[in-house]
């Protein structure tokens, strides 16, 4: 789950372009823009990608090597419907100033994935983000936040920070690796975990 704002659209082309086709994941992207805008960020992050990147649709299947931006005016949230964790989309009030917010979609991928999770927190203004993240550490996620040279501005980051719950603090160059490390050490721990 990657959070941005201020500075968000170029971090994300920087950490997704470099993401490989096989990457046993899924990614789910809140990035404060309105409406429309974030058509056109997944539109644009899908050209320039190895994976898949759409805007997320109410009840879409998460499906590995694909990236879900949150629409502009909508929470985005995971929930497990039978076998196959689907997006719920909905209005709501704000959470932190914004819609959609970063807050609730950590907390539900907390819930849906538990020590599987791995939360991404980019520059942006404000603390959203802040909350989730310790919901992603409670139950054994990793947390990963841009650090504040490569930030455009600060405030996400630092307020993740300032929880005591980010397992490391990266340039925005370097995001893509921790991520691809990360997921494919959990990924096969997983799998081994599943054969004994």
């Amino acid at each position: 789950a990657i959070a941005a704002s201020t500075g968000g659209p170029s971090a994300l082309a920087s950490i997704l372009s470099g993401i490989s086709a096989d990457i046993p994941a899924t990614f789910l992207v809140v990035q404060h823009m309105p409406p429309y805008f974030t058509r056109r960020l997944a539109e644009h992050l899908s050209s320039i990608c190895s994976i898949k990147v759409k805007e997320a649709n109410h009840n879409d299947i998460l499906e590995n090597s694909t990236a879900y931006v949150a629409p502009g005016d909508y929470h985005m949230i995971v929930k497990k419907c039978g076998f196959y964790p689907r997006i719920e989309l909905f209005k709501g009030p704000k959470v932190n100033n914004v819609r959609p917010s970063a807050d609730p979609l950590l907390k539900s991928v907390a819930d849906v994935f538990g020590r599987n999770s791995v939360a991404v927190i980019l520059t942006g203004l404000g603390n959203d983000g802040a909350e989730g993240v310790k919901c992603i550490k409670s139950v054994g996620g990793y947390v990963i936040a841009q650090d504040e040279e490569t930030s455009v501005v600060f405030g996400m980051p630092k307020a993740a920070i300032e929880t005591g719950c980010v397992d490391v603090i990266l340039p925005v160059d370097k995001i893509r690796e921790e991520i691809e490390r990360v997921v494919r050490t959990r990924y096969l721990s997983l799998k081994a975990k599943q054969r004994v």
